[in-house]
C-alpha cells in the first residue's frame, strides 16, 4: 500500500457503525469532515482504545464514546438499503464498521460501485485492492506522521505512535518557523540551495529544538545566533 494524505474540507465521510471503532473514525475526520455516523446503538462508554487513534501530542484527551462533531443517525440498514444510504449522502469516503458481515460486504460493494473510497474496519492484514487504511496518527500541526502496520499488528502501531508523541514535541512551531524563515530568505534574494542549507541549519540544531521545547520567547534570537553573520547583514540590507 502506498501512504496518501486526503483534504477532506467540505467532503462527507459516512461512517456504518457506532461502536468504539466507529467512533475514533468519526472522531477523526470530524476534524475536517462533515461525518455521518449510521448505527442502531451508540457507544456510550470508555472502552479501550487500539492502534486506530488520532494523536496529538498537546492535547488527546478523548475517550472512545467521543464522535467529535459527526451527526449520529440512529437506523440499522439491511444489506440492500446501503446504496441508498450513500446515494442520499453523495459521501467522499465510506467506513464500514458494523458487527454485521453481510452488511459491510454491502457497504464495501455499494461504494465501489459508485467509485468511492472504502475503509473496512473488521478484516486485518491482506487487504483488497483499492482499499484504504486509516493509520495511526501523531499530529503536532502542521506535522503529521502516519504509522500502519497493514492491520498485522495493531498493538505496534500503538507502541511507535507513542514513542513518536516524545519525539515530535515542538514540530509543529519548527514548520512554522521553517516557513517564516524561508520567505525572509527568498525576500533576501537567497539562492535556492544556500536557502536550503540556512534551514537545514537551524533543523538541526539542538539548540533550537530545546528552545522550542522549552517555549522560550527568544527562540528568533536562537535562530539568528545559529544561521549567524550572514542571514543578520542580509537583513540588514533589506
Amino acid at each position: 500500500m502506498i501512504p496518501l494524505l486526503h483534504d477532506f474540507t467540505d467532503a462527507t465521510v459516512l461512517i456504518f457503525g457506532g461502536g468504539p471503532v466507529g467512533a475514533r473514525k468519526a472522531r477523526r475526520f470530524a476534524r475536517e469532515a462533515e461525518v455521518i455516523v449510521v448505527s442502531p446503538d451508540f457507544v456510550d462508554a470508555n472502552e479501550d482504545g487500539d492502534a486506530d487513534a488520532d494523536a496529538n501530542t498537546n492535547t488527546n484527551t478523548n475517550t472512545d464514546a467521543d464522535f467529535g462533531d459527526a451527526a449520529r443517525c440512529r437506523a440499522a440498514p439491511a444489506p440492500d438499503e446501503i446504496p441508498d444510504w450513500l446515494e442520499r449522502t453523495t459521501p467522499a469516503l465510506v467506513v464500514a464498521a458494523t458487527d454485521d458481515e453481510a452488511v459491510n460486504d454491502a457497504i464495501v460493494t455499494a461504494a465501489r460501485e459508485r467509485g468511492v473510497l472504502v475503509n473496512r474496519a473488521d478484516r486485518a492484514g491482506e487487504r483488497e485492492p483499492g482499499s484504504v487504511v486509516v493509520p495511526a496518527t501523531v499530529r503536532e500541526d502542521p506535522v503529521v506522521v502516519s504509522i500502519a502496520t497493514g492491520g498485522t499488528a495493531p498493538a505496534l502501531s500503538k507502541y511507535l505512535r507513542q514513542e513518536l508523541e516524545e519525539t515530535l514535541d515542538g514540530a509543529g512551531e519548527m514548520a512554522r518557523l521553517c516557513g517564516e524563515l524561508r520567505a525572509e530568505l527568498k525576500s533576501q534574494a537567497v539562492p535556492p540551495a544556500r536557502r536550503r542549507e540556512l534551514v537545514t541549519d537551524v533543523v538541526n540544531s539542538p539548540a533550537v529544538w530545546t528552545a522550542l521545547r522549552a517555549g522560550d520567547p527568544n527562540v528568533r534570537q536562537v535562530i539568528e545566533d545559529v544561521l549567524g553573520e550572514e542571514y543578520l547583514s542580509r537583513g540588514e540590507q533589506r
